[in-house]
């Protein structure tokens, strides 16, 4: 029997049949990234360059989503059950929660690329109203009386642990005790009118809002700031300050589960890559790379710094001693109100 006389309807399910038997074209893939407040642009303008690379070198369309809040808030939610691919924290504690509380990724998961994981670094620094009119210089200067200083709330925002770090370990550092290092921060948070969920909002209220004389913030954020806001600022760099180091890490259950592992740890290794560098190094923030380090030397002031490691014991020892609930930060806070 030849095929003009089969059956009009055997002819129908033969076609059918080839098509669904014929490749399809492949779908685009999205991967999301969940991340800290102040990373929206590097992470924008990173996203572009990674998926223009993933494009040339596989041939394949991805789809790069981003999601930005206060540090911990974001951490909690992947907790929760948002599907992050990977999760990109300025400090490590905001992804350890993902092993130790939401069984996501393994205990061990900063091993598994170079630098504990963190592919940049930023510094506290302190953004001053222009002419510096209560001339704050320090991290004690923001402990005097009649100095409004701005800073996201600790509980909720790396930025803001970062601070309260920062300050409490730039005076141990200089051999001041830790009960007077505990009373300088009282000080200065007793001089906080406002604590913000978040970075971003802290930068609103102090240069949209008027609010304050000083706002502590990553050093990457003051180009942002100055251009958003003009040049009514100045950036004080302390004498000591902290080294805030950026972690980055896949959520393996969700990657598994999605078929996304290949494209996760290849989006994060690329951070790496001299050209993922550089787009950090763009957006104000140190690089671990010392050829794109140094074209942008300029940019980045030499400060001494210190480590959470150093003088704090790590992150989880941070954490318990300072930030969880009846640690030495609610106590700070209660005295600060007394004041």
């Amino acid at each position: 029997m030849t095929a003009a006389s089969l059956p009009r309807r055997a002819l129908l399910a033969s076609a059918l049949l080839l098509l669904a038997a014929a490749p399809t074209q492949a779908q685009t893939k999205t991967l999301l990234n969940v991340s800290y407040d102040v990373s929206r642009e590097f992470y924008k303008d990173y996203n572009a360059v990674f998926a223009a690379h993933w494009k040339k070198t596989t041939g394949e369309t991805l789809t790069l989503n981003q999601s930005h809040g206060g540090s911990s808030r974001q951490a909690r939610s992947v907790v929760e059950g948002l599907e992050a691919d990977v999760i990109t924290m300025n400090q490590a504690n905001d992804i350890d929660i993902l092993a130790d509380q939401g069984k996501l990724i393994p205990a061990d998961w900063a091993k598994r690329l170079p630098d504990n994981s963190a592919p940049t670094t930023s510094i506290s620094v302190i953004l001053v109203r222009k002419g510096n009119p209560k001339n704050i210089r320090d991290w004690s200067d923001l402990g005097k009386p009649g100095v409004g200083v701005i800073i996201p709330n600790p509980k909720v925002t790396g930025n803001g642990r970062y601070t309260y770090l920062a300050a409490w370990g730039a005076a141990v550092q200089a051999g001041v005790q830790p009960a007077a290092a505990q009373a300088l921060v009282e000080r200065i948070f007793a001089n906080v009118p406002v604590l913000d969920g978040g970075g971003r909002a802290a930068t609103t209220t102090f240069a949209q809002r008027g609010l304050g004389d000083a706002l502590v913030t990553f050093e990457s954020e003051v180009p942002l700031i100055q251009r958003e806001f003009g040049g009514g600022f100045e950036v004080i760099y302390p004498s000591r300050t902290i080294l805030a180091e950026n972690p980055v890490s896949i959520v393996d259950k969700v990657v598994d589960k999605r078929g996304m592992r290949k494209e996760a740890e290849a989006y994060l290794k690329f951070l790496w890559s001299e050209e993922g560098q550089a787009v950090a190094a763009k957006h104000h923030l140190r690089v671990r790379n010392a050829k794109v380090m140094a074209q942008f030397a300029k940019d980045f002031p030499k400060v001494q710094t210190f480590t959470v490691d150093q003088v704090f014991g790590g992150w989880k020892k941070a954490q318990a001693d300072h930030f969880n609930d009846g640690g030495l930060y609610d106590q700070v806070i209660a005295k600060a109100k007394r004041r």
